[in-house]
């Protein structure tokens, strides 16, 4: 890679103004998601393996400026009246992002993005099945921490999607110099921001803990552990970022597939960590598990662990360890990700000379990923909301309602997917000055999305009660939680098509630049068609309005008005995409860099 920082845009490099009339109607999402794609995630999209070199791979993208880029009219170049004569004319780019068919690269795209947020859920199942063995409390302590560790993280999210939204646009303007530069202005921008996040948590967690309403018990056998897990999550949230960012770039240069590799080499890392750190060589239930398996068991799994003991007299840091090995296996991810960016062609050509602090582009990083920051903090205040709510019922409803989160948070990912690989396709084709092409982008996802979750809507109406009762054992209250969940999935599963859809209109503001936008849909969604939703419909008040005595009361449903207010959100959220949408002011690119030489009004 270059060492030699690159160039920036001839002009000012600039955005348009949030209100330009010109269509950047402005406004787009974090990865929520997750991982914020994120976290979110937050909180990633398609793979440009060997761009140079293998054009007919299905996730590859845009090339380093001696490949050419076919004008997506599904015509062989070469006999193109419109095309030059050159060799390269001919180079088949039916799989690209920018031409060609759009539903291979689409998938090619999206499916990694599922395997990733897979890949992330047994990061937490590994650490609950280890924790669960230490105690009760320690698995009470880290379901304790997470909103008010993700509420922290959420406000670096919505920076890395900028990140991902400016390397996407710029790659599908064939502009690698200024796809480098945005890179490593994301890199530093984010670097600096996690280090005081991480400081800031630090010296935040015990005070904020402490503001919590707990019962005496909680707070001298819970908060403890939440807050030693805590701290050590925050000293390492730098390392966390690294991989974060490291995704959102490799997903806006059209790679999903390298992130997905390193994500599986952290976790692999992670299962292996957590017994040690968490229990040393004393009372460790991954020996007490060897035992069990007949091959291993004639090595004596048990007499190695007491060997081990007597060597080293490690028992573990408990809940602490856990923290460790997330950093550990995180700190490993970030590792190898800056070294796919600076050392390798599998990303945007980023040189060390790229992390030069750009204030033109740190603006526009700033300009996109504040609104996706907001989006992304305000959900998770729209959560922690709604766990208020909800803990006033019964505690069967309670765990009906944790448990369908987590059954629907699965169902969620082929959405998700598609969400995140569209903003990769909307902004490499926008980058390219194929807004034409983005649309139908759009469209198909969109129609593919909705048609894979009505299918899984279908399987969950059919099959909720056994796979509810699967999570459940012979527990009390299991068959009043099991009556609830089943009502939950069941009246939640309305929404599922709603959500495919939803997802891909979020997906494709963000790609454009749209970070506001989202943000607005985002916040309806959540507050309006969620929070309001189930405050108006679940909870019993009343409220006189003193000028025109007139009362407004709740509708008093309880669980069943919960489970149709999470309902509303998501048909909410798909109803104003769809709208805002379809006025088209999305169209405009976020950039200013010129376009390269293709035919805005191919045929693909």
């Amino acid at each position: 890679m270059s060492d030699e920082p690159s160039e920036r845009p001839s002009d000012s490099g600039e955005p348009e103004p949030a209100d330009s009339p010109s269509g950047s109607d402005e406004h787009g999402t974090g990865d929520g998601h997750t991982e914020p794609d994120d976290p979110e995630g937050y909180d990633s999209a398609g793979s440009n393996d060997d761009p140079s070199t293998d054009p007919t791979d299905g996730d590859t993208t845009v090339p380093d400026g001696d490949t050419t880029v076919s004008d997506g009219d599904g015509l062989n170049d070469s006999n193109d009246p419109d095309e030059g004569d050159g060799p390269d004319d001919s180079v088949d780019t039916r799989d690209s992002i920018t031409g060609g068919s759009l539903a291979r690269p689409l998938f090619h795209l999206a499916w990694p993005i599922v395997v990733i947020q897979l890949l992330q859920v047994t990061y937490n199942v590994v650490d609950t099945l280890y924790l669960g063995r230490l105690s009760a409390e320690a698995v009470g302590a880290i379901s304790l921490a997470f909103p008010l560790i993700f509420l922290l993280i959420a406000v670096a999210g919505g920076f890395t999607t900028a990140g991902a939204i400016l390397v996407a646009q710029y790659t599908g303007a064939e502009g690698d110099d200024s796809a480098g530069m945005v890179a490593g202005q994301t890199i530093v921008t984010v670097a600096v921001l996690s280090v005081f996040i991480g400081v800031g948590g630090y010296f935040y967690t015990r005070p904020a803990l402490e503001l919590l309403p707990s019962d005496p018990d909680t707070a001298a056998t819970v908060i403890p552990l939440a807050a030693d897990y805590m701290e050590i999550i925050f000293l390492g949230i730098p390392l966390m970022f690294g991989f974060f960012v490291f995704s959102a770039l490799m997903r806006g240069y059209g790679d999903t597939r390298t992130p997905m590799a390193v994500m599986f080499v952290s976790v692999v890392l992670n299962v292996v960590l957590d017994p040690f750190l968490i229990f040393g060589f004393e009372n460790n239930p991954l020996f007490e598990w060897l035992a069990a398996v007949p091959g291993v068991a004639a090595l004596d799994p048990a007499a190695a662990e007491a060997s081990l003991f007597a060597a080293t007299g490690f028992t573990g840091y408990g809940i602490e360890g856990a923290a460790l090995a997330t950093i550990g296996a995180r700190g490993v991810a970030t590792g190898i990700g800056l070294w796919v960016l600076f050392a390798t062609d599998l990303g945007p050509a980023v040189g060390i000379a790229d992390l030069r602090p750009d204030f033109g582009f740190i603006e526009d990083i700033f300009r996109l990923g504040l609104p996706s920051s907001v989006e992304q903090t305000t959900s998770a205040m729209a959560m922690i909301t709604l766990t208020a709510m909800i803990v006033t019922f019964s505690p069967p409803v309670v765990a009906a309602y944790g448990l369908g989160n987590r059954l629907i948070s699965l169902v969620f990912l082929p959405a998700m997917g598609l969400g995140r690989a569209i903003d990769t396709m909307v902004g490499q084709n926008l980058g390219a000055d194929r807004a034409d092409r983005a649309a139908r982008a759009v469209k198909i996802a969109a129609t593919t999305g909705a048609g894979v979750m009505f299918l899984v809507a279908v399987i969950a109406v059919s099959f909720t009660e056994p796979i509810v009762s699967v999570f459940l054992g012979d527990v009390p209250d299991a068959p009043a939680t099991i009556e609830f969940a089943v009502e939950y999935v069941r009246i939640r599963s309305v929404e599922f098509a709603f959500i495919g859809v939803s997802q891909v209109i979020l997906g494709a503001f963000r790609g454009a630049g749209n970070t506001k936008t989202a943000m607005v849909i985002s916040i309806l969604t959540l507050w309006v068609g969620r929070v309001a939703s189930v405050f108006y419909l679940a909870l019993t008040w009343s409220v006189t309005i003193p000028v025109v005595d007139v009362t407004v009361s709740a509708l008093g449903w309880g669980p069943t008005g919960v489970w149709v207010g999470m309902a509303l959100g998501n048909v909410l959220g798909a109803a104003v995409g769809v709208a805002w949408f379809a006025r088209g002011t999305w169209t405009e690119r976020y950039i200013d860099d010129p376009a390269p030489d293709v035919d805005p009004a191919g045929d693909d």
